[in-house]
């Protein structure tokens, strides 16, 4: 996977600063942090649901394995 240096991000903000201009460069900021957040929420959401998903199967074998035990 790619990593991106501080040179590439200076690139990219200077290109960014030049088509959008320095009035609304911040205001775009905002909406980019904003994506971001909204983006890194859902991620965590999901890992979450997929964690107890795993948990409850574990829990559902660990009772199968003792009903067959107890047989």
């Amino acid at each position: 996977m790619p990593t991106i240096g501080w040179f590439e991000i200076l690139i990219i903000v200077a290109i960014a600063i030049i088509v959008l201009g320095p009035k609304d460069f911040p205001i775009m900021l905002k909406k980019v942090g904003s994506w971001i957040g909204t983006i890194k929420n859902y991620i965590n959401n999901v890992q979450n649901e997929v964690s107890n998903i795993d948990i409850e199967n574990d829990k559902v074998e660990k009772k199968e394995e003792k009903k067959h035990e107890s047989e």
